[in-house]
């Protein structure tokens, strides 16, 4: 398996931030100079003649004979210019703007922010291609904190090769800095392409301090080799033929480097650097920021997993001092919620601990065998919505509380029992989906899950064997709800090889062993056991791997980052929040499928969060764990405002179809009263519940004329306002129970729905025939209308201090009087070199043919064109944008539908299962199914009203919520409408109705490609059901009614 990559928006942002830094920066191809290559020129004429080399060896060794070599040239601006495009970032960004260059390392260090598994590191490497792109820089060093990193790192390097290849027509030659060999440092010095050299900080942070390096004093191995001159170095100091590159320094989790005094950070000066880039999700030292994404931008941006929590708490119940184990609601639509308990069972040759599924009135003192400590355990009541069983002793427990004798193994056997269920019922759905499902567990001490003989034999230590039995016991209690395809894939893999151990290895003995840590931290610089994980990184992906679920030693939990983690179960307590944040940062990247595709918004839409859920098992009840992680998250977070008021509003800087645009005063007013009116903001200008739930449930008031032409950006001002109820989102909690079957009751089989079913029940397809020609014309008008690309643009401010400054101030940015300021465009500035297939590319990316693109291509004005000079990518994806659109709007006016073989199987009701809990379900009373489910928050999605008016209704008969499962093709992508309805005959005009709730009506609040669909959809039921069925998009019931009454 290979992964696949593709551009991304948020990625690109985060390039151009650092980029337009330097505007104004001329274009300055391989600075050459005259390299000391010491005495390696006496070896030069042999090199040169030793026979049967291949080519790229041969090269190798010209460059590292080569005097010539190439360095970044140095920067042009001044520094007032570096900070003015600094603050004009800054601006139309809405970060806090600086007041002065941050500038440590090199002339400028600047900082970008990113949430752990949003992709820094493929964003800074191609960070490196655009800035040799656009200035000709070409010498990088990325530096890290820990070996663990730098071989992430390196694997990077390795798998996006091909792909920068495919955008730049060139590769980055990276090599590890190795003091054992360091004629990689001349190749790097004397190539003139993008060269990087990856250096972990344990490699230099003593080594390059100059002070112990004295004759007479100890100072460590390396210190000695890279500030003294080397024999097989041709008597050269290697810090100098490093620094005479005047590289550009890359700095990944710089806060793990050190404070600024310390040996690592005197160190890094000696590169000599040309500035530096920071790059981290938690910066501690504060420079020039340009770029924010922190961890509520990645959730709501939907770039990481949501991220559920089972936790687990013992209890001492007042009653008993033995085993009682709450592990489940059992719900089904036949019966009532039922308790399933672990507790003490008595048998004639002793107890033994055995599941018991009981309802309410059951008697656990004669369902254990008349045991003494049972008395007065009779269950009351079993609340599905909230997992809590009440006894009528007046005890309760909640769903994964335990009780009684509880040792720690105990605890252990119950997160790794849950670990399991957690994985089954998750891999069912994303078996279907093609996705590989990976459970990791981190322990603290491999002899508890691997042991050896005396003849050195691998054994099981006891989390081994306790994982076996319980995946064995699970398997057999979820064969009845598992599906015949996937217990076929779980019945093929015997139990020994679904679970694997990686730990670090003795040399001696080969044995897995308890990873070592560098001192003063809890993480292992074990160079194999990290190797070995990158290695199965892709093999772990594939179906063909039988591995699932995977122990590994927590001080190796920086080697993890695949994207199919969805269980982390940490098998030890932990005090340390910061390392509860790290664990759980291991399984946050989005997860990709069989062909390595990554499942986003653009692949999944609104499912994304449905697919993408990370499930942590930990060993600790779910409030405490969760307000720790939230409170340091919170600790973390870019500093974000906290009330919405005019002054807050005035002066921000939003983009509109790609254009910076500022809001001024009367704007910043109109929207502060928006938000008053429709009771969005409370009497201290907080915004309200009411706000986030109409964002929810996509049913907010429209605004007024004067800000139509901006209301996207009015709303992502709005919602970028903090309060505590946006960091409770990011977490679930896992022990909600859930409706693990919910199937077709006898309303299904009534043959006034399965009259309706059966008429559009068919699998369909499309022919669109339309006139090529006008679609180009169309197209040319709207690309010329609404493209925009940015350019390449430098401006000059002036601006004074103000003559008394304050703390806020200086917080705010508004240190300085107002400006004035000239922005020019760079009339000259260095185009791309690389040839892109234009044509080839918009045409796959629009699904036309090229003589049809080559054709807009021609037509669009010369102005128009130029903008792909400027930025060549976001020329592209937007004209692609720009067609798709006009494309969409004319394919309602030109597609036909037929029936084709085939039909939808009954089963796709029912398929549906993996996070269907509770407090989404409302219990529905004329549905073919007992539960429905709806989108949104449960009690007040348009959904939830529109489900509980069609059951409030006398002239509504039966009705289904159609499953995904069952859409309609559409040439903008597959189209699943929401409801099948069945009126009762003589009531109404339109007995079948198939309808789509959407929370407006307003046709321009829906986007283009999204109306589309629904155009289409409208075309088919037309046509198919010779006018039976009616469909039609609907806001609420009352909108349904006057549709079929008319």
């Amino acid at each position: 398996m290979k992964f696949t990559f593709k551009i991304q928006q948020y990625q690109t942002d985060a390039v151009d931030a650092v980029v337009r830094v330097f505007q104004g920066q001329p274009y300055t191809a391989s600075t050459s100079y005259m390299r000391d290559i010491g005495t390696l020129s006496n070896m030069s004429g042999q090199m040169r003649l030793l026979p049967g080399l291949e080519d790229d060896t041969q090269l190798e060794i010209e460059d590292l004979m080569s005097e010539i070599g190439y360095k970044n040239e140095a920067l042009q601006l001044t520094d007032d210019q570096l900070l003015q495009n600094i603050r004009g970032l800054q601006q139309e960004s809405n970060i806090h703007q600086s007041d002065a260059l941050v500038a440590p390392l090199g002339r400028v260090s600047l900082d970008v922010e990113m949430e752990t598994g949003t992709g820094k590191t493929y964003v800074y490497i191609k960070t490196m291609f655009e800035l040799n792109r656009r200035y000709g820089w070409s010498k990088f060093i990325v530096v890290v904190p820990s070996i663990a990193i730098r071989e992430g790192v390196k694997k990077s390097f390795e798998i996006t090769a091909d792909h920068f290849m495919e955008h730049y027509g060139k590769k980055a030659r990276f090599f590890v800095y190795n003091s054992s060999n360091l004629n990689q440092l001349d190749a790097f010095s004397s190539n003139s392409g993008i060269n990087v050299m990856i250096i972990n900080t344990q490699a230099f942070a003593a080594s390059m301090n100059e002070e112990k390096n004295v004759e007479g004093r100890k100072g460590d191995a390396a210190a000695r080799i890279i500030y003294t001159k080397r024999d097989e170095f041709g008597s050269r100091r290697p810090i100098d033929v490093i620094a005479a590159n005047r590289p550009i320094l890359i700095l990944d989790e710089p806060q793990k480097m050190g404070k600024e005094d310390s040996a690592t950070q005197k160190a890094l000066k000696r590169f000599n650097p040309l500035f530096t880039l920071n790059y981290s999700a938690t910066h501690a030292k504060q420079h020039n920021l340009v770029y924010v994404l922190d961890a509520l931008d990645a959730y709501n941006k939907r770039l990481v997993k949501k991220i559920e929590v089972k936790g687990f708490e013992v209890k001492n119940l007042r009653g008993t001092d033995q085993y009682l184990y709450l592990e489940n609601i059992v719900l089904s639509s036949k019966n009532p919620p039922m308790a399933r308990l672990e507790m003490e069972i008595a048998h004639k040759n002793g107890n033994k601990r055995e599941f018991r599924t009981l309802g309410v009135g059951d008697n656990l003192y004669y369902v254990s065998g008349e045991m003494e400590q049972y008395k007065g355990f009779v269950i009351s009541e079993i609340d599905p919505f909230t997992g809590i069983v009440t006894f009528t002793n007046g005890d309760e427990l909640r769903k994964g509380d335990v009780t009684g004798d509880v040792s720690e193994m105990d605890m252990r056997r119950v997160q790794i029992r849950e670990t399991i269920i957690s994985h089954f019922q998750k891999e069912q759905e994303l078996f279907k989906l093609g996705i590989k499902t990976l459970s990791l567990f981190f322990i603290d001490e491999v002899a508890k899950y691997r042991q050896y003989d005396e003849d050195g034999n691998e054994l099981l230590g006891e989390y081994g064997r306790i994982f076996e039995q319980e995946y064995i016991s699970v398997l057999n209690e979820y064969r009845t709800f598992l599906d015949a395809d996937y217990m076929k894939y779980l019945d093929a893999v015997d139990v020994h090889e679904v679970h694997r151990g990686y730990f670090s290895i003795d040399k001696k003995t080969g044995r897995s062993v308890d990873s070592s840590v560098k001192r003063g931290t809890d993480m292992s610089d074990d160079i194999s056991a990290y190797d070995l994980i990158l290695k199965k990184k892709e093999r772990l992906l594939s179906f063909e791997e039988p591995t699932r679920f995977i122990f590994s030693h927590s001080a190796l939990r920086e080697g993890w980052d695949n994207p199919n983690v969805f269980q982390i179960c940490t098998l030890k307590h932990s005090d340390s929040t910061t390392q509860k944040r790290q664990e759980v940062g291991r399984g946050l990247r989005l997860c990709v499928n069989q062909a390595g595709n990554r499942m986003d918004a653009e692949t999944l839409g609104d499912k994304v969060h449905e697919i993408n859920v990370l499930t942590v098992i930990a060993s600790e009840s779910y409030a405490p764990f969760v307000a720790d992680l939230q409170k340091q998250i919170k600790d973390v977070l870019y500093d974000r405002p906290t009330k919405a008021t005019i002054e807050y509003f005035s002066g921000k800087s939003i983009k509109i179809d790609g254009k910076p645009i500022k809001v001024d005063d009367r704007q910043a007013r109109a929207i502060y009263q928006y938000l008053v009116r429709n009771n969005y903001v409370d009497e201290e200008d907080r915004v309200t519940q009411d706000y986030r739930d109409d964002v929810q449930n996509n049913t907010l008031a429209p605004v007024p004329e004067v800000l139509k032409p901006i209301e996207d950006g009015v709303h992502a001002l709005v919602q970028a306002i903090y309060d505590d109820t946006l960091l409770k989102k990011m977490f679930e909690d896992g022990n909600k129970p859930k409706v693990l079957d919910n199937p077709l009751n006898e309303r299904f089989e009534k043959e006034e729905f399965q009259r309706l079913w059966k008429t559009i029940n068919h699998k369909y397809a499309y022919t669109v025939d339309f006139d090529s020609d006008e679609l180009i014309v169309k197209a040319i008008a709207h690309i010329d209308s609404e493209l925009y690309v940015s350019q390449l643009q430098y401006t000059v401010t002036f601006a004074e201090q103000k003559a008394v400054l304050s703390a806020d101030m200086v917080r705010e940015g508004s240190s300085f009087n107002d400006a004035k300021s000239k922005t020019s465009t760079l009339k000259h500035a260095h185009t791309s070199q690389v040839t892109y297939d234009l044509i080839g590319k918009i045409a796959e990316g629009t699904v036309l043919t090229r003589r049809t693109v080559a054709k807009i291509l021609q037509g669009i004005r010369p102005d128009t064109f130029a903008m792909y000079r400027n930025n060549p990518e976001e020329f592209i994806t937007k004209v692609i944008r720009l067609i798709r659109e006009q494309k969409a709007t004319m394919i309602v006016e030109h597609i036909t539908y037929d029936t084709i073989e085939g039909s939808y199987d009954s089963s796709i009701f029912t398929a549906e299962k993996s996070s269907l809990t509770m407090d989404k379900a409302y219990r529905a009373q004329k549905a073919i199914q007992d539960y429905v489910f709806t989108d949104g928050l449960a009690e007040k999605s348009v959904e939830r009203r529109f489900a509980e008016d069609l059951d409030g209704a006398e002239e509504v008969f039966i009705y289904a919520k159609l499953p995904k499962g069952f859409y309609i093709p559409t040439p903008v992508g597959h189209y699943s409408p929401d409801w099948a309805i069945v009126f009762h005959e003589g009531m109404v005009k339109h007995i079948y109705f198939v309808a789509e709730t959407k929370g407006t009506m307003e046709s321009l609040n829906l986007r283009p490609i999204e109306k589309a669909k629904i155009d289409c959809a409208k075309k088919l039921f037309s046509k198919l059901s010779n006018g039976a069925v009616t469909y039609d998009h609907v806001d609420s019931y009352q909108e349904l009614l006057n549709k079929v009454l008319r």
